[in-house]
């Protein structure tokens, strides 16, 4: 292990000198101490795609788009969501959720199957029971264009 590293401290301070000589006009240089000896350099420049990103989508405000978007939903899922004619569907999976944990609807040897009862069987197409991955499907159709 000696010998490699002797090898590559020495490789490393040849390609170190050719470094600090190209690099010197760069942005955010900095020195950072080797313990051989060698001080090595390190360069950080900033990008385009760094710069010219709008305020907006930095900040995180701005129109909801994708699954954030709030979309006019069935008579159905208005029934079942108590009146509400648009929503966003990660807040319609929260109600979904929350109303599954409220009534103790999963079922206790396997919490990833849901045991519907006639409020789920309205928005679930009237199956019984419903696998937690399958909620995302059945949903879909109550959202619409």
């Amino acid at each position: 292990m000696a010998v490699s590293l002797g090898v590559f401290s020495s490789f490393l301070a040849v390609e170190t000198e050719s470094l600090t000589k190209s690099s010197s006009g760069s942005l955010g240089v900095h020195s950072v101490p080797f313990p051989s000896g060698v001080n090595l350099r390190t360069v950080r420049t900033v990008t385009t795609a760094a710069a010219s990103k709008p305020a907006t989508a930095a900040t995180g405000k701005g129109e909801p788009k994708g699954i954030m978007k709030p979309r006019r939903v069935s008579p159905e899922m208005q029934a079942f969501l108590g009146g509400v004619s648009e929503i966003a569907r990660t807040q319609a999976l929260k109600e979904i959720w929350a109303y599954i944990k409220q009534h103790n609807l999963q079922d206790p040897q396997n919490k990833k199957v849901i045991v519907c009862d006639e409020k789920l069987k309205k928005i679930f197409a009237g199956k019984e029971q419903v696998g937690f991955l399958e909620i995302g499907g059945l949903i879909s159709p109550h959202f619409l264009k």
